[in-house]
């Protein structure tokens, strides 16, 4: 904006002076050209009155030289040719008149109409000729055939003008060096408090809700400044107000979460009793024990991944990460859940990276139980390093190596609303699916609580079976049994990883591919970032 400020000031005031010049100039020209023709016709009017007075007609060609000298006498400098029919005079016997009296200019004063001017150039110099008729003394004013024309040489008028427009151009430029020295001044007191503005906007922006800018004057920038003052306060205010609103439900899930550990814990108790001796009972008693058991075990993994999310949000979740075989990690965590041979694997050997094991043991639950209860086999877990530049792998840029694991199925996909919301919370894809699946497992076998909490809070280890088998937190699958909470948790241990996951909700040859991307972060032996 200064650049532009500068420029514009600089154009109006160079268009100002080049107007101005050319006004001065055509009128200095005018007027210096208006006198002198003004001058030239009257002195030639004069003279001729004067001369004419004792002139007999018709006259030889020696007394039309004599005329011709005599009004020249009183006209300085001027050339003066006298004609009379054929004869024709020059006060000057070496000047060459033919060339700057024109034909045009012999006509009109033949023609007897007074007076006449006009302007030539001749061989590249200026002249102005003046011709007049000379007339009879009587009334009716007749021609008496003689004609004379005085020439003047324009070039002192020419330099005149030329001199004052050189003058004139040459202010030019101390004009155009003062409007840019203006401009710089008005372009630094106006741009100062935008400047300002601008610096305390992107303040705002980065986060910083304290920012302000002082307010000075009463002008449109003064109030622009007052106007941001306000909306900031304003902004302050409810992102105040709204932290203080998510930290207070935040506290609220966590504590209710708590709370609820020690009587689920003694209805897991109870619900382990009773299914041991469910063959026992009657029949509907015994289904009613099972279904007991399993609600029971959902509850308490829904309130273990309440907690656990609580501590994502409140910025509480830290990593404990060592360096770690990535294929070793990924088939513990099948083989503790007995999915090792319902899953295809492509797990290279010596794929080491820093990572938190526990919560990668999460991320691989959540997507390998989603595509085993959701997808069609062959389900396919795919491990790979990626380099800089390493396609189109979703998550891979450049600036180095890239830890890439898919979990891939060949059933129906997800449909398209569901892929724009897989991770969010409570999301579930098929809840029709998700009830009567829970209905059947009641038959089954019962599912007992978690285990004694592991560092952060969350169970030992998350996503895998409790003391009684069942699955810990972590392991509800969106979609399937569990809290809704999964996937939105398996994002969240990505993420704390510095990486992400992406989903291809719709493959070409069918089914639907989660990609776990983390950032391939290696130590120099020592086990630790």
């Amino acid at each position: 904006m200064r650049v532009r400020l500068v420029v514009t000031f600089v154009l109006v005031a160079l268009l100002s002076a080049v107007t101005a010049t050319a006004l001065a100039y055509r009128d200095a020209r005018t007027a210096v050209l208006q006198r002198t023709q003004n001058t030239a016709v009257d002195d030639l009017r004069e003279r001729v009155a004067a001369v004419a007075a004792g002139f007999d007609l018709p006259p030889d060609q020696r007394s039309l030289s004599r005329f011709a000298a005599e009004v020249s006498e009183g006209l300085g400098a001027r050339i003066v040719v006298a004609r009379h029919q054929d004869l024709t005079a020059v006060s000057d016997a070496y000047a060459d008149t033919e060339g700057r009296i024109t034909a045009e200019l012999r006509a009109a004063v033949r023609a007897g109409d007074g007076t006449r001017f006009q302007r030539v150039e001749w061989r590249g110099e200026p002249y102005l000729v003046v011709g007049t008729p000379v007339t009879y003394a009587d009334g009716d004013r007749r021609t008496s055939g003689l004609e004379v024309f005085a020439i003047t040489d324009l070039r002192a008028e020419r330099d005149d003008t030329e001199a004052l427009l050189d003058s004139v151009r040459e202010g030019i430029v101390p004009v155009v060096a003062v409007a840019a020295l203006l401009a710089l001044l008005a372009a630094g007191t106006v741009l100062r408090p935008v400047r300002k503005l601008g610096r305390a906007t992107r303040e705002l922006a980065a986060g910083d809700l304290g920012s302000r800018v002082a307010v000075r004057g009463h002008d449109e920038l003064a109030d622009l400044a007052r106007t941001f003052n306000e909306t900031a306060g304003a902004l302050q205010s409810s992102d105040a107000e709204l932290r203080a609103q998510e930290a207070k439900a935040r506290r609220f899930v966590a504590d209710v979460s708590h709370e609820l550990r020690t009587p689920l814990a003694a209805m897991a108790m109870v619900a382990t009793v009773l299914e041991e001796d469910a063959d026992q009972l009657p029949p509907d008693a015994a289904r009613a024990a099972r279904t007991v058991g399993t609600e029971t075990a959902r509850l308490s993994r829904l309130v273990e991944d309440l907690m656990e999310i609580s501590r994502f949000d409140a910025g509480a979740a830290r990593l404990n990460a060592s360096e770690t075989d990535l294929a070793d990690t990924v088939r513990a965590s099948l083989a503790l859940r007995g999915w090792t041979d319902r899953v295809t694997l492509d797990l290279p050997e010596g794929v080491r990276a820093v990572v938190d094991r526990r919560r990668v043991d999460v991320i691989v639950a959540n997507l390998v139980g989603n595509a085993l209860r959701h997808g069609a086999p062959p389900v396919t877990v795919t491990l790979a390093v990626v380099r800089a530049g390493g396609g189109d792998v979703p998550g891979v840029g450049e600036g180095g190596e890239r830890v890439v694991l898919e979990v891939a199925d060949r059933g129906p996909g997800l449909p398209p609303e569901a892929r724009e919301r897989v991770f969010d919370r409570f999301y579930k894809a098929d809840e029709a699916r998700t009830r009567t699946t829970a209905t059947a497992t009641a038959t089954g076998p019962a599912a007992t609580a978690t285990g004694p909490a592991a560092p952060d809070g969350g169970s030992a280890p998350d996503g895998g079976p409790g003391p009684g088998g069942g699955p810990g937190p972590g392991a509800g699958l969106d979609g399937g049994q569990g809290s809704g909470l999964g996937m939105a948790i398996a994002l969240e241990n990505a993420r704390l990883h510095g990486g992400t996951i992406e989903v291809e909700a719709q493959r070409p040859g069918g089914g639907a591919a989660f990609t776990l991307v983390l950032p391939l972060r290696r130590t120099d032996g020592e086990g630790g970032e």
